[in-house]
């Protein structure tokens, strides 16, 4: 009673107190100026977008129309212009192929086997039991890169090991040659991080696995385990096992670490591995691009018919003889033996966009030019241009030179990103394309980019996009775009479809982790709505 009474012999004393102030409202355009307008981002420029996604009402916009480096961003639109364009249940179709005279009898051929690569992705080299590609959040393809590097359980050689088994129903002995048949494209190289060059034919990403694990005992060697494994494949591994202070994690980079190794190929199939790993280290995955996609993939298949069962007198240590193929024309007349069917295209975006996967997205415009009986990454790329077209965007907000990002000229517009993905949703097949993003919070690339007790944790389903260079004056690197963009939810339920970017910030370690949480926290005021 006693306060009651003090509190109103005052609010007599001062009438003004009678009114009462409300808590001032922090409205999201004030609240994003917290994130974007931070020093680290003093030499920036930010495109933010956000819209209802059944009403179209813009939520917040901030330079959506200006055209920014959208780094991996580029996938959404790849992927969706394959999604367009093949379908998302097209699957690749890699066919085994003879010349000559199958003996029924008998089942031998007296002829060249030849294996006709259709571009799939994984050639069943991640595929699980249950029909889906297996995937994890650090893809093998970026393990140079970090310590994060990780590999999927399904064996690499399944797919060829699945059609030396087909293949073994019909056939026990090969007279002829074994061919792989890669003219479906042109050669092009890839952008961004990751195996460069581009084929038709891809076996666990045309690289070699090694996992080096330190010996218990400073000075012993390491263990280095490669795969897939290989008759042509020979491994000279000398890493020693080195004191743990000397090598420790560099605290200047988190996610690298001081252990030193070196790959080597001093001629095809042979690689020398050197360097040191301390002792406790975690098992360190590092990888090596092959050099002849084509041979390589041939000898692992020769491996995979004698395993078999089947008779093969082809030298698995020799190179595709190329020279053998008959005329395109010709290989069209073939007789089929047996073929591999991929699961469907939706899985393969799954793994693109989950990882991001540079070189399996590159891939993708050369698919669209063999899709039109085309070659060329340019020709590719048009009709990427034409698919996004019927999809209903305008190309004055895009600009691509590959299909992965990291090209010179790739730059999107927040707007037309937002403009994609609003179409895509209203596709029959937009259900697969969404889910095909990574979980902000949960797997992918933006598994770290809120908190595990974040409220916004599982409410986004959004690609990153991350392109840094190094700045020789400083010593530091140049964060030239972080991105983010996808599907999303607030607290009440309104479901949002958003893109941000952000270009050319000075960095140092660890600065594109930091940015990829400052996105993040957008994602946070986006769904508590400021």
């Amino acid at each position: 009673m006693l306060r009651h009474k003090v509190i109103l012999i005052i609010a007599l004393a001062n009438p003004v107190c009678l009114v009462a102030q409300e808590p001032v409202k922090t409205t999201l355009a004030e609240a994003v100026k917290t994130v974007i307008e931070q020093p680290r981002y003093r030499t920036a420029h930010w495109g933010l977008y956000v819209v209802d996604a059944q009403t179209g009402e813009v939520i917040l916009d901030h330079q959506c129309s200006k055209l920014f480096a959208p780094a991996s961003c580029t996938k959404l639109f790849s992927v969706a212009a394959a999604f367009e364009t093949l379908g998302a249940d097209h699957r690749f179709h890699t066919k085994l192929l003879y010349t000559g005279k199958l003996d029924e009898a008998d089942k031998t051929l007296h002829g060249d086997l030849i294996l006709q690569a259709s571009g799939d992705l994984t050639l069943g080299g991640r595929t699980q039991t249950d029909g889906t590609i297996a995937f994890k959040n650090h893809d093998h393809t970026y393990a140079n890169g970090g310590i994060n590097g990780e590999l999927t359980e399904v064996d690499p050689l399944k797919g060829l090991q699945q059609l030396a088994r087909q293949l073994a129903e019909k056939v026990k002995r090969i007279d002829g040659e074994i061919i792989i048949d890669d003219r479906l494209f042109d050669r092009a190289e890839g952008t961004g991080s990751g195996p460069g060059k581009i084929t038709p034919i891809l076996v666990n990403d045309n690289l070699i696995d090694f996992t080096i694990t330190p010996a218990l005992v400073v000075g012993q060697p390491a263990k280095v385990q490669h795969r897939p494994p290989g008759s042509a494949i020979v491994v000279d591994a000398q890493v020693e096992t080195a004191p743990a202070q000397q090598t420790e994690v560099d605290p200047e980079k988190p996610g690298t670490s001081k252990a030193s190794i070196a790959i080597t190929m001093p001629t095809p199939g042979r690689y020398v591995v050197r360097g040191k790993i301390p002792a406790g280290h975690p098992s360190l995955l590092r990888v090596r691009e092959v050099d002849d996609a084509a041979s390589h993939a041939r000898s692992l298949f020769i491996d995979a018919l004698k395993q078999a069962g089947i008779e093969v007198g082809a030298s698995s240590l020799a190179l595709n003889p190329v020279d053998k193929l008959p005329a395109a024309d010709a290989v069209a007349k073939l007789t089929m033996l047996t073929e591999f069917i991929s699961p469907p295209f939706s899985e393969h975006a799954r793994l693109i966009l989950k990882v991001s996967h540079n070189l399996h997205a590159s891939t993708l415009p050369l698919i669209l030019a063999a899709h039109h009986q085309q070659r060329t990454l340019a020709q590719g790329l048009k009709h990427e241009g034409n698919a996004l077209k019927r999809l209903g965007l305008t190309l004055d907000g895009v600009s691509f030179g590959g299909g992965a990002g990291g090209a010179r000229s790739d730059y999107v517009s927040p707007q037309s990103a937002v403009k994609l993905l609003q179409q895509m949703a209203q596709r029959p097949d937009g259900k697969l394309y969404r889910q095909a993003l990574p979980i902000v919070g949960i797997d992918g690339t933006p598994a770290s980019a809120v908190s595990k007790g974040s409220a916004a944790r599982g409410k986004f389903q959004a690609k990153t996009g991350t392109l840094s260079w190094n700045n020789g004056l400083a010593g530091n690197d140049i964060m030239t775009s972080k991105a983010l963009a996808g599907y999303g939810e607030t607290a009440e339920g309104r479901q949002v479809i958003f893109a941000f970017f952000v270009n050319n910030v000075l960095i140092s370690g660890g600065g594109t982790a930091q940015a990829g949480r400052d996105l993040g926290r957008l994602c946070e005021m986006v769904y508590q709505g400021k």
